[in-house]
């Protein structure tokens, strides 16, 4: 039987905002040259060609950019979502920034893509240094979680989510990764970092575990990634999700 494979990028095919390792990229052109690939990510067009290369963008089957706002086929943009958000839930996320007790702040807080918000204490601005304190800030107040739950409570019509290693995606509820499980026919395995609740991932990673044949894979990070698809040439879809 064969299987359609989604990826996300960031943290599951590349470092977070980073690039794709050189020997992962040749391993995995040669991959998408027998099964059926898709990419799924918050981030824009753009920023993926950056990461893993528009070779790999157009040989993908689709990219879902900005958790499927955004679809791409083989270079050419087929549909954009035309969704803004209000002025208030952008005031919400602006009062919220000013609040915040970390020191650093590097511009471009709150970016709007189609479809999708990404909203960042530190902002898309930050150093790989920047990043870094974040990362260690976050990991130790929980900031990113505890402000998409207040938002959640907020705007009930809106859906804010963990992404990355220092943002939080705000899309339409309902308009997140999961709507890709019903643009792919089929098994699927999908593989990505953020599958726990509250992570960007697990929306698409809930929409398609009950399916028969169908498995959601969660990694730690690119190196994961690619220890997976080395078994999946000897291992079916139930052994393949048992390895360590």
């Amino acid at each position: 039987m064969t299987h359609s494979f989604i990826f996300d990028v960031d943290g599951t095919l590349t470092p977070s905002r980073g690039t794709m390792d050189k020997a992962f990229k040749e391993f995995f052109l040669d991959f998408m040259e027998k099964n059926p690939t898709y990419l799924v990510t918050g981030s824009d067009y753009i920023k993926t060609i950056e990461q893993v290369g528009q070779d790999i963008c157009e040989k993908a089957i689709a990219c879902y950019n900005c958790s499927g706002n955004s679809i791409w086929r083989h270079g050419e943009e087929v549909y954009s979502s035309e969704w803004k958000m209000s002025e208030k839930a952008k005031n919400w996320l602006g009062k919220h920034l000013v609040e915040s007790k970390f020191g650093c702040r590097t511009g471009n807080h709150i970016e709007d893509r189609p479809g999708l918000v990404n909203f960042s204490i530190v902002g898309r601005n930050a150093t790989v240094g920047e990043r870094k304190l974040y990362v260690g800030w976050d990991r130790e107040t929980s900031e990113r979680v505890k402000i998409a739950e207040e938002f959640n409570k907020a705007f009930p019509g809106l859906t804010a989510q963990v992404a990355g290693e220092t943002g939080i995606d705000i899309i339409p509820k309902g308009y997140d990764k999961s709507q890709v499980a019903n643009k792919v026919d089929g098994p699927i395995l999908f593989f990505g970092d953020k599958m726990k609740p509250g992570g960007n991932d697990y929306p698409l990673a809930k929409a398609i575990r009950p399916r028969k044949d169908s498995a959601a894979v969660e990694v730690r990070d690119w190196k994961d990634t690619l220890k997976y698809l080395r078994a999946w040439k000897i291992k079916d879809v139930h052994e393949l999700v048992g390895v360590v």
